[in-house]
């Protein structure tokens, strides 16, 4: 049955939106696997340039680290884990989980206020030069102790302590 003008303008422009869908959505699943570690196969995603190291550890260049947190993520058996790494004003780095020791059941972490990590849960806020300790006095808002060396200009992180932190995030 012959099509009017119209009908086949507007099949048309249903097909092309269509395939402009299909290519977005393409886009974004690519950048979205590339941004989270998918395709390096590394486990660490987010920002970054972590990647699985020897023995047990994961390692960031120590160069990438800096004032700016950076935020990554790291597969563990039990799900997914999220860290941060900051350089203080000592030039020394420090790490900790992106959860609090009472607020995690929140899911919510920290973002950064100048120099300070804010719990985005309660509104706690912690000086970065007093982070990378555990939380001596028990209970209370605190971000999550995650022990990290710096080695061979690599910021060194167990997986043993990304696994045994893994609870903050379930």
């Amino acid at each position: 049955m012959p099509r009017s003008a119209h009908e086949v303008w507007m099949m048309d422009l249903r097909s092309s939106r269509m395939a402009l869908g299909l290519i977005a959505l393409a886009a974004f699943a690519g950048v979205f696997a590339v941004s989270s570690g998918v395709l390096a196969g590394t486990g660490v995603s987010l920002t970054g340039n972590a990647a699985a190291g020897d023995a047990g550890v994961l390692k960031i260049p120590a160069s990438e680290i800096t004032g700016d947190a950076k935020f990554y993520e790291y597969e563990t058996p039990s799900g997914t884990v999220r860290f941060f790494a900051i350089r203080a004003s000592d030039g020394s780095v420090k790490t900790a989980f992106d959860a609090c020791d009472i607020c995690w059941q929140t899911h919510k972490g920290y973002r950064q206020e100048g120099d300070f990590m804010v719990c985005n849960n309660c509104g706690n806020k912690y000086a970065i030069d007093s982070l990378g300790t555990k939380n001596m006095k028990g209970g209370g808002c605190w971000p999550g102790y995650l022990p990290s060396t710096v080695s061979g200009g690599n910021l060194v992180i167990q997986k043993a302590d990304l696994n045994a932190g893994a609870w903050r995030f379930e």
